[in-house]
């Protein structure tokens, strides 16, 4: 690798591979892009399930971001862990997790915790949990707006299930929650329509359930990709999350989003088992393989094809493999690099090209405590 390169490291004889690695100096300055996009912390709800890590939290609440979301409940765990004021399980809890919901209330009593909810049965489990504990349980209406993964449609039955959540006692309705990761367009003007369209139903929704003289407080709308959109909304929270570490594949379908690589894969030749064909040690247990191929952007090996991977290989094709040997170091960014961080229980740190400490991925199972 060239010796100014960002990514590389001056010493890499004590580093293991494959490892993941993470620069606190693009991270920050990722933050402080989201941050003028978004135009204000104050509409600004920060999803972590990219880099579930307390130093990532720590580093946003610095810059005034104190309003989170998260998709489980150990990542719920961690922000009450790190004092976050304004916890946002986007997650419908169900079966033993509406129980765990409850005991986050508990153990991190300074932190408002709420979640989502997209059916009556499960609006009254959560509300009879909640009578049966003596608690309030602030919840917001998750809402389908075409990706057809979770929420109600924004129908009449929307609007009955909102007043049922405002009318009981032991509920406070926050207000409507839609994601829209289905939105994926490169063309910005294109995305842009899609996503004006998609969130009309969610402001159609808003207007009727008005007319039961119901005002609906908060909308969180939106990722990564469409929350320079909804940043422009008065009254919307917007959630990104991938663009704190970014990865390869959001880069090039985004161009007109400039985040900063910000987490890149070290991995090791170890093998040349034929011509043309280099082995690397980055299997499925290192990085997400949930995509077809490529898994990995390997830099200074653009023009390489990946042909095979297993648990712990990766074999790729090239016509300069007689330029490198086994052992050599390679440095790739994951196409997806939200479960890819899940894969490790530590990342390293770089700074100038050094290894500065390691960071504990504090939320990568299921389970901390709670």
């Amino acid at each position: 690798m060239p010796e100014n390169s960002w990514y590389a490291l001056k010493d890499t004889s004590e580093v293991n591979s494959p490892s993941l690695l993470v620069y606190p100096e693009r991270i920050e300055e990722n933050i402080r892009m989201m941050i003028s996009i978004s135009g204000s912390v104050s509409n600004l709800r920060p999803h972590i399930k990219t880099h579930k890590m307390t130093e990532i939290v720590q580093m946003q609440q610095r810059h005034g971001i104190q309003k989170f979301k998260c998709a489980t409940i150990a990542e719920a765990e961690l922000l009450g862990q790190c004092a976050a004021k304004d916890i946002l399980l986007a997650m419908q809890p169900v079966g033993a997790n509406i129980n765990r919901f409850f005991s986050l209330m508990d153990a991190f009593p300074k932190s408002r915790f709420s979640s989502l909810v997209d059916n009556q049965t499960t609006l009254s489990q959560i509300a009879q949990k909640a009578a049966d504990a003596n608690k309030i349980a602030a919840l917001y209406l998750d809402i389908n707006s075409g990706m057809n993964r979770t929420g109600c449609l924004p129908d009449e039955s929307a609007v009955s299930l909102y007043s049922s959540m405002e009318n009981n006692p032991n509920i406070i309705a926050r207000g409507l929650h839609a994601y829209d990761g289905h939105i994926h367009n490169t063309d910005l003007k294109e995305r842009t329509e899609i996503c004006d369209n998609a969130f009309q139903k969610v402001l159609d929704l808003k207007a009727a359930v008005k007319k039961n003289g119901i005002i609906v407080p908060d909308i969180i709308a939106g990722g990564s990709p469409s929350f320079p959109i909804h940043s422009k909304r008065t009254g919307v929270d917007v959630s990104p999350g991938t663009t704190l570490l970014w990865d390869a594949r959001y880069a090039e379908l985004f161009p007109d989003m400039h985040f900063l690589h910000a987490a890149v894969l070290f991995i090791r030749i170890i093998s040349k088992p034929s011509e043309n064909t280099l082995c690397f040690d980055l299997g499925h247990k290192s990085v997400a393989c949930e995509m077809g191929f490529p898994r990995v952007q390997i830099l200074g090996l653009e023009d390489s094809e990946q042909i095979g991977q297993s648990e712990e290989h990766l074999v790729v094709h090239t016509q300069h493999a007689d330029q490198f040997e086994v052992g050599d170091c390679f440095y790739a960014i994951p196409i997806h690099i939200c479960p890819t961080v899940a894969k490790y229980e530590e990342v390293l740190s770089v700074s100038d090209g050094r290894v500065t400490g390691s960071w504990m991925v504090t939320a990568r199972n299921q389970k901390i405590n709670i």
